[in-house]
């Protein structure tokens, strides 16, 4: 048998019906050429998913997942109820912390602060540390907070709060592995601070911001300052008109009195005290140093001649319209209280000042408009000013009664003495310059008599140069002043009155603002 050799051309055999097969010849030639495998991208959705019956997911998975896919499947609804609070043995801790940006005083009892607040608290419920090892810390801002339970707690002297923020609300979310949740946000903050204004505008406050539970009792939520720094006070922190003097803070408890419902029992709170004192250099500039300048104005008029009445009711009416303003303008703002403030003190006394300015007017016009002269006793301030307020019929009633008096107290004095007879005896006295046939006679009596006798017995018309045995002159020596004389004496001596007095009462104003 004849095998064919590797040159022959061998033919393979067909059957009758078969259609042989033309393979075409490349027409061209691929040299050098490498083909690169495509890789094939394995999607999460592609592996091996087991799941249990609350949907949890494998740590293979879990670790492949993005944060917000993480995070969704972490806080499930069969997992994770943000309706309820973490699940703890006792009550939950919940740490607070604030940090002070601003205060400014909108009124005498609203006080406006812009501040960040940080709540620390543990969830085991987002406790991912088995879950997926190797991922870090969850942060988030506004969609985070609403997928997980948070805190809520309210400012219980609050008037108005808000979150503060541009775009959006200025809050942000960071879980840790373990858990541990801390939840902070921006927020402008309006609250009452019910203020002691009796030393108003030297006085010193003790405000107060108040935080306590919503929704959960001590027994299930307690409110803890962070042990470190529970707050932190912004280093350039500048009140507008109060200087910030102390800070303290305090735990404590609110008692609710509702018998049902969701308000039942004690509340945990927290308490930030601090003290203010109000910067009195606004007040010194514009309140009292014009005020003093008003009181010292009104005091012109004394330089003034007491019949000009223009210039005078002018600038008297003129100084106390301006210090009423005055006033107004720093009193406008503050409460309608029941007790006496020391700005009133001040107000009231300032004001008698010039009002009794404008009353040394009147009363020196009304002297200077006089017709006759003003008779006194003697010439000092006492009798001037007792004889520029009493009539002239006054003066002669009480001219002719001293004259009485003097010679009653002459012939006692004579009866005691035994020179002269009592009862219906007669007493003859010498009186210079009269001829002695004409030697008028007193019938002296006892005293007890003497003054049983009505006035129209008492009455003895006696000569203006008699003198006694005893050589005592009754004549009294009356002075004589011209109502313009008496006008310009009041006004000289208020120039020194008015002065000393403000001082006085400037004295113990002050003692009482800063010693009491």
């Amino acid at each position: 048998m004849n095998f064919p050799t590797n040159h022959d051309t061998v033919e393979p055999v067909r059957s009758p019906t078969e259609t042989p097969i033309k393979i075409a010849e490349p027409t061209a030639k691929i040299e050098n050429m490498e083909i690169t495998p495509t890789p094939i991208a394995i999607r999460p959705a592609d592996l091996p998913q087991p799941r249990d019956h609350c949907g949890q997911l494998s740590i293979e998975y879990m670790s492949l997942l993005t944060q917000e896919q993480f995070i969704n499947k972490l806080t499930e609804p069969c997992r994770y109820d943000k309706l309820v609070k973490p699940q703890t043995d006792g009550p939950l801790n919940v740490f607070l912390q604030v940090d002070l940006r601003h205060v400014e005083a909108i009124d005498s009892l609203q006080f406006k602060s812009h501040m960040v607040l940080q709540y620390s608290y543990r969830d085991q419920r987002l406790d991912f540390t088995n879950i997926s090892k190797n991922r870090d810390t969850i942060m988030g801002q506004e969609i985070l907070r609403d997928k997980i339970w948070v805190p809520h707690v309210i400012v219980r002297n609050e008037k108005d709060t808000f979150i503060m923020g541009s775009d959006g609300k200025d809050v942000f979310v960071t879980i840790r592995p373990t858990g541990h949740v801390t939840y902070s946000y921006r927020m402008t903050l309006t609250f009452y601070c019910w203020m002691n204004l009796k030393k108003f505008p030297f006085d010193t406050q003790l405000c107060d911001i108040i935080w306590n539970s919503w929704a959960y009792n001590t027994s299930n939520l307690l409110l803890r300052w962070k042990s470190d720094t529970p707050v932190k006070i912004a280093p350039n922190l500048h009140l507008t008109e109060f200087v910030l003097t102390g800070n303290w803070t305090e735990y404590g408890e609110v008692p609710m009195t509702f018998a049902q419902g969701g308000r039942i029992g004690n509340y945990s709170s927290l308490t930030f005290k601090f003290q203010l004192s109000r910067e009195v250099g606004y007040y010194i500039l514009d309140y009292f140093l014009p005020s003093i300048l008003l009181v010292c104005t009104s005091w012109v008029t004394f330089w003034l001649q007491a019949d000009a009445s223009p210039p005078r009711a002018t600038l008297g009416t003129s100084t106390m319209l301006a210090f009423i303003t005055l006033n107004g303008g720093v009193t406008k703002n503050l409460p309608k209280v029941s007790y006496i403030k020391a700005s009133e003190i001040w107000f009231l006394g300032c004001v008698i000042f010039i009002f009794s300015s404008m009353a040394e007017f009147a009363f020196v016009n009304v002297i200077w408009r006089r017709k006759k002269k003003v008779e006194m006793k003697k010439q000092n301030p006492k009798y001037i000013l007792k004889g520029a307020l009493t009539p002239s019929l006054a003066r002669k009633q009480l001219r002719k009664a001293e004259s009485e008096n003097s010679l009653f107290k002459s012939f006692s004095s004579n009866s005691l003495d035994g020179n002269a007879l009592r009862n219906t005896q007669k007493n003859y006295l010498t009186v210079h310059g009269f001829p002695t046939s004409n030697i008028p006679s007193i019938n002296t009596q006892s005293s007890d008599e003497y003054s049983k006798c009505d006035e129209s017995v008492t009455s003895i018309p006696i000569p203006d140069d008699f003198i006694g045995p005893s050589q005592v002159t009754y004549k009294q020596q009356w002075h004589t002043m011209t109502p313009q004389e008496v006008a310009n004496w009041i006004d000289k001596k208020s120039r020194i009155v008015f002065p000393l007095s403000f001082l006085v009462f400037n004295i113990f104003y002050w003692t009482f603002v800063y010693a009491l």
